[in-house]
């Protein structure tokens, strides 16, 4: 087996070339390194740069190290900018998706593991989100993880793949401090960059129907989110006769932003308060996942709180900008 990571170099990307590497399975890094970090990766996994949507270097790829399957992370992934910038989000996560399930088909690759979100659901008034939850995105981002979904499933019934679609929830955390996220766009990085720059970390809508106010999510440890595409993969790797799995991705549990932001202070010694601000628009009061599914159907469950979340992130987040201080 040889499997081909699409976006590897990215802060979810590295953590699975490192899970899978460390669990004895050849990998093969294809990324056009617009927002990843090649030193996230061990020397000895090649790295390809390009473009998922540049066919001739996928076939290339996908016959010189003779991939017999595909982990298919590389994506836009900002809400916000997919708001701004529909066109770009949808060139980028369906056209680029489409191009490569073209070269897959061709190659004969019969497996195929796609990075989808539970920005897919939209905002469903429920206690847990199952897999059965109606999927109604409510930005263009969800909207194309939806649309990937579709894709994979139809091109895995029309040509015999092995799929799985998986909706991560909340990310954070590192394995090790170097393949810490450096961007600053989920929550727990964005209160490190308010802490870094002497500022309050910021809370947005304190008025919720939740037990403090605030919004309710999902956080999964990074690290527990690469084991669980391992498992994955090898369930797919066991299949000979296609199918599909759609699964949840979290660890079922909610945690509060004003819990979060606590923990945060704890962990990094700030000493003031979180600034409550308006709600952001489409933020929903409670989105935790149902895992009921994975647990049954490959036995995994996270392992890893959120203080291991919380502790490790700051660990990486020091390492990446040593000015870091709090207080």
């Amino acid at each position: 087996m040889t499997w081909l990571i699409t976006g590897g170099t990215g802060y979810i990307g590295a953590h699975v070339a490192d899970a899978m590497t460390s669990a004895g399975e050849r990998v093969v890094v294809l990324d056009d390194i617009t927002s990843g970090v090649p030193e996230r990766l061990p020397t000895d996994i090649p790295l390809v740069r390009g473009s998922i949507s540049d066919r001739e270097l996928v076939d290339r790829t996908l016959a010189e190290h003779e991939v017999t399957g595909v982990v298919h992370l590389a994506a836009k992934k900002q809400v916000g900018e997919s708001v701004e910038r529909p066109l770009l989000y949808y060139r980028e996560n369906v056209h680029g998706l489409t191009v490569l399930l073209e070269a897959v088909v061709a190659a004969d690759v019969p497996r195929f593991l796609f990075s989808s979100s539970a920005a897919v659901y939209g905002v469903p008034d429920v206690e847990l989100i199952t897999e059965e939850t109606p999927a109604e995105p409510i930005n263009p981002y969800g909207e194309t993880k939806l649309t990937g979904e579709w894709l994979v499933r139809a091109t895995g019934r029309a040509h015999g793949l092995s799929t799985a679609c998986l909706r991560y929830f909340n990310v954070a955390g590192a394995a090790r401090p170097e393949l810490a996220d450096t961007g600053v766009f989920n929550i727990i990085p964005m209160f490190f960059d308010r802490i870094t720059r002497g500022e309050a970390p910021r809370i947005f809508g304190a008025d919720y129907p939740t037990p403090d106010g605030t919004c309710i999510r999902d956080y999964i440890h990074v690290a527990d989110l690469a084991d669980a595409h391992l498992a994955v993969a090898r369930r797919l790797d066991g299949q000979r006769d296609g199918g599909d799995l759609t699964l949840n991705i979290g660890r079922g549990r909610g945690v509060s932003v004003r819990e979060l932001a606590d923990l945060v202070a704890e962990v990094t010694g700030f000493t003031g308060a979180p600034v409550i601000q308006g709600r952001r628009p489409g933020d929903s009061a409670r989105a935790v996942a149902s895992v009921d599914r994975i647990t049954k159907e490959l036995g995994w469950t996270a392992t890893r709180g959120v203080r291991e979340m919380v502790e490790s992130a700051w660990e990486g987040w020091r390492l990446h900008h040593p000015e870091a201080t709090a207080g």
